[in-house]
């Protein structure tokens, strides 16, 4: 399990050489469209993603309205009535909006997986260092559904399979977009959607994503998403490295410095490591600090 195969899942690359390039030239700390060739897979019809939903535990499945302002707290969100495997079904009339987690738990989605990570390994682990936890989730979205500003841990590619959306991105790292008492309080445990104000879109990037599109989101970078008029289905590959458990970990102890009254300066984005708080929290998460 999680061994990068050398067995080809398809005939023809799906990241050619000009997407590797647009790749090489965005990570790991820009936003950025990207070309792929992967547009029809028998495992990523409805019918299969609708039995893959059923066949997930349930703490790997999400779904809900798609029709939810950008802004929602977590909380707010309602529940659509129905059950995963009709949502993926219906998803042309359910105003809905669906995730499907952790993919990598189902072996041929996990061959998948890995397949595509490989085309693109040499490049991440030359910058960022061994490509660490690769994890896939699968979303599958009603016309018009909003996947509300949030940010992820993980690096990052979506590529857009069905339909288009409009992803909103924001740097990572600017405290205008996510305060770093929000980046701490996540690290310890909180949500990852974020407080959404209006005059933020203004600020951000939009990237209009079709069927051949992807785009590479950095860790932690806020965005947002818009699905067209069509029903949308979007592949994300997901990792993680040395790095951004540095990143995380700094963070985490950035917030209990600052529960005990201090003001600590935020983690310094890629290159910068960050290993003297990351050592301390995992020192401190160690001994129950």
């Amino acid at each position: 399990m999680n061994q990068i195969s050398s067995r080809d899942i398809f005939r023809q690359q799906v990241f050619g050489d000009e997407a590797r390039r647009q790749f090489d030239t965005c990570y790991p700390e820009q936003a950025g469209v990207l070309d792929h060739n992967m547009l029809a897979h028998e495992l990523l019809t409805l019918e299969a993603l609708a039995e893959l939903g059923t066949a997930l535990p349930e703490k790997s499945v999400e779904y809900n309205p798609g029709d939810l302002p950008v802004g929602i707290r977590p909380e707010d969100v309602p529940d659509n009535g129905m059950s995963i495997g009709d949502t993926i079904r219906m998803i042309d009339s359910a105003a809905s909006w669906a995730v499907l987690k952790n993919i990598e738990q189902v072996p041929e989605y996990e061959a998948l997986l890995l397949s595509l990570l490989a085309e693109i390994r040499p490049i991440l682990e030359a910058k960022t260092g061994q490509m660490l936890k690769p994890q896939g989730f699968i979303f599958v979205s009603s016309p018009g559904a909003v996947t509300p500003y949030h940010f992820d841990p993980e690096h990052n590619i979506l590529l857009q399979l069905r339909g288009e959306k409009w992803m909103t991105t924001f740097p990572a790292g600017d405290p205008r977009f996510a305060a770093d008492q929000i980046h701490e309080g996540y690290h310890l445990g909180g949500h990852r959607n974020l407080v959404w104000q209006e005059e933020f879109e203004a600020k951000g990037t939009r990237h209009h994503l079709t069927p051949g599109k992807a785009i590479f989101v950095p860790v932690m970078a806020p965005h947002f998403v818009k699905v067209g008029p069509e029903p949308s289905i979007s592949l994300s590959i997901t990792w993680r490295s040395d790095w951004s458990f540095a990143e995380a970990d700094a963070r985490a102890f950035n917030g209990w410095l600052r529960r005990r009254g201090l003001t600590p300066r935020a983690p310094g984005r890629f290159p910068a490591r960050n290993r003297a708080k990351a050592l301390a929290w995992r020192v401190l998460r160690k001994f129950g600090g």
